[in-house]
């Protein structure tokens, strides 16, 4: 008899508490958006099975010796992982659009004031006792409105590594989410006129500008905001194997198997954080509301940097390409092309929102560094 009741009491059933039957549900949910939505699934689906294995009662596997507890501290809290995942956005990246049309740079750096926006909202509600979170963990928090995953976790596993699961899972949600979320504010903010704005065909960018502008800008990041230097530093290098035309090996692995392996460990490691006493609080709805605030604004930010920008251009631009600020590459300028093409059958925008799209990349990287020089050893 007191075989059988120590085998009930170990049994996972018995052992499982009702915050870890949520946390499991939550995985499912995420594996369900992944498969069936198809909401990045390249990421969802490793962060939803973490979650379940993480949540799994009786076997540590996100703590102690626990396999999923070594991912996230090998490549988690030193930040490797992020770093080799910008390594492997470089190698995919095209700069060519930024190139032939720098001034788009300007329209990614106004995306990302959804994220010093966001910020300041985040200690505003803070001081009004509507949310506990310190200033470091506020900037963790902010730094979703970038839309950039990697550059999000980089930030959280520096600043605030117990939110490191909520504000990873609200980063590659509201990412994912681009199709609804970016079309109706970009609706709101421009006239049927503009967005039937159409753009002329862009300069041909010769190899010499393609190879000297990933050393270019990694010097000019080194010195100037030496903090972004890590996450610049590995998306300039993968970039120069893309451009250079001598390690078309190297260049090749960095894109496809290492970005690969590097994003299935990524998931699992973050699906370890998503455990029920640091997931289920209230401050999680509060960086889940702040996430999509800090998304709506950097869209908006974009476009109507484009409108004051047309104000002065003597050739406008179609202020829809300022919704591909940030830096969901390449989601926002596939959605920033359709809607252009809706309201213009001759519409051809997708290469000019590139240039937006890849200088968010850049931005966010950098507004990461601005965080982390004046709150990194806060």
């Amino acid at each position: 008899m007191s075989t059988f009741l120590d085998l009930v009491q170990s049994s996972g059933l018995y052992l499982l508490t009702l915050g870890g039957a949520a946390m499991i549900a939550v995985g499912l949910v995420l594996l369900y958006l992944a498969v069936a939505r198809r909401f990045e699934p390249l990421l969802l689906v490793p962060i939803g099975f973490g979650c379940v294995l993480s949540n799994v009662p009786g076997v540590e596997l996100a703590s102690g010796e626990g396999i999923l507890h070594l991912f996230y501290l090998v490549g988690v809290e030193t930040g490797v992982f992020p770093l080799l995942v910008f390594l492997g956005i470089g190698a995919l990246t095209d700069f060519g659009p930024l190139l032939a049309n720098p001034r788009t740079l300007f329209l990614g750096a106004a995306a990302q004031f959804g994220i010093f926006g966001t910020l300041f909202g985040a200690v505003l509600l803070t001081e009004a006792g509507v949310l506990d979170l310190t200033l470091r963990e506020a900037a963790a928090v902010a730094i979703i409105g970038g839309a950039d995953g990697p550059t999000a976790i980089y930030l959280a596993g520096h600043l605030a590594p117990d939110l490191l699961g909520a504000i990873a899972v609200s980063a590659y949600s509201y990412m994912a989410l681009v199709p609804l979320i970016q079309p109706p504010i970009a609706r709101l903010l421009t006239t049927q006129r503009e967005r039937r704005i159409e753009m002329t065909q862009q300069r041909e960018v010769s190899r010499r500008e393609r190879v000297l502008f990933p050393i270019v800008l990694l010097l000019l990041v080194a010195l100037f905001l030496p903090p972004a230097t890590p996450l610049i530093g590995m998306l300039c290098f993968g970039n120069l194997l893309r451009e250079c035309g001598v390690v078309d090996r190297l260049a090749q692995t960095t894109r496809t198997a290492l970005i690969d392996t590097v994003t299935i460990l990524l998931g699992l490691a973050i699906g370890s954080r998503l455990g029920a006493e640091r997931f289920l609080t209230f401050d999680t709805l509060g960086i889940l509301l702040l996430g999509a605030a800090a998304f709506a604004v950097g869209t908006a930010s974009g476009v109507l940097m484009a409108k004051g920008m047309n104000l002065v251009l003597r050739r406008p631009i179609n202020p829809l390409i300022g919704a591909a600020g940030v830096s969901a590459v390449p989601m926002a300028a596939r959605v920033v092309s359709r809607m252009g093409q809706e309201a213009n059958p001759g519409n051809v925008l997708l290469m000019h929102a590139m240039g937006p799209n890849v200088a968010g990349v850049i931005g966010s990287a950098a507004a990461a560094g601005v965080l982390l020089l004046f709150l990194g050893d806060a």
